[in-house]
């Protein structure tokens, strides 16, 4: 099932061309603050399934290419992230002018933590800011989005808490500072176009993930090539902190990472669980 957030907050299931709205069907209200609607959605998952499915047959529906696709969870009480995850894309950090300690693997480093403030939907654009001599760059990932929470979930349970997945590009600024700070400007998680449930997209261990700048592609991995897997993941961030329903563990990049600047169209794809195509702009242009 692919469940997406649009229009304002609505909650729909996409459906080949068109999304089915089932916001009333879920109990969500569109305009409540904090946004938390799909949290709930997804903590209560199993007992709206079946009227969920149900209301696939009469609820209404729109084609989906007339919709505003928003970021599917905007306000996750953690967004995780996995360091130096691929090994070649360690090896080109630790070569690279821009390295600030980068280079290391997710097995040495851990997690770190990205501003949920960052995130956004697939019809947004990733605004880049005016940091004169700075870098930013483009990094394709798979987010795994957490279903059941806990802690110190053990590896071989761990698909049993994940309830689906998402596209997500991480945009870092290069060089000194944070590195929280240089991946949290607003707008710099895309993710979505929605989340694919876990039982559709099946083992995630040979999930192929790509990414496009401007039709050239710039990254390519399977994800069994990760230092840490995605059921690692889940038991390393879940032995620290506990996990809670909606919780995005972002899985680190593999090597090819390179610049976006504005004007520039970035593309991203991960097998049996979506893509998407945003434009890069500026701050200024954006007001």
């Amino acid at each position: 099932m692919k469940i997406a957030r649009y229009n304002g907050g609505n909650i729909g299931v996409v459906v080949g061309d068109r999304i089915v709205d089932v916001t009333r069907i879920v109990g969500v209200d569109p305009v409540e603050w904090p946004p938390i609607g799909m949290n709930r959605v997804i903590a209560n998952f199993g007992s709206l399934r079946s009227a969920i499915n149900a209301a696939l047959a009469s609820a209404p529906s729109e084609p989906l290419e007339g919709v505003h696709l928003e970021t599917p969870i905007p306000w996750p009480h953690k967004l995780l992230a996995m360091p130096g995850n691929f090994a070649a894309h360690s090896a080109e950090m630790k070569a690279s002018p821009f390295s600030v300690g980068d280079s290391k693997g997710a097995d040495e480093q851990g997690f770190f933590m990205k501003s949920p403030a960052s995130l956004i939907g697939s019809a947004e654009a990733i605004i880049i800011p005016d940091r004169p001599g700075r870098t930013f760059h483009h990094e394709c990932e798979i987010a795994t989005i957490i279903g059941i929470g806990g802690n110190d979930i053990p590896a071989e349970l761990a698909l049993d808490h994940i309830f689906g997945y998402a596209c997500l590009i991480d945009v870092t600024m290069r060089g000194a500072g944070e590195r929280v700070m240089r991946k949290s400007f607003d707008t710099f998680c895309p993710v979505g176009p929605w989340i694919t449930t876990a039982d559709e997209v099946g083992p995630p261990d040979d999930i192929d993930m790509r990414l496009w700048v401007n039709g050239e592609l710039r990254q390519h991995a399977i994800a069994n090539e990760m230092v840490v897997g995605i059921r690692e993941q889940v038991a390393m961030c879940s032995s620290v902190t506990r996990l809670e329903p909606g919780d995005i563990i972002a899985s680190g990049t593999m090597s090819g990472v390179g610049p976006l600047v504005p004007g520039d169209t970035v593309e991203i794809t991960i097998a049996r669980v979506g893509s998407m195509k945003l434009a890069v702009t500026s701050r200024v242009a954006a007001r």
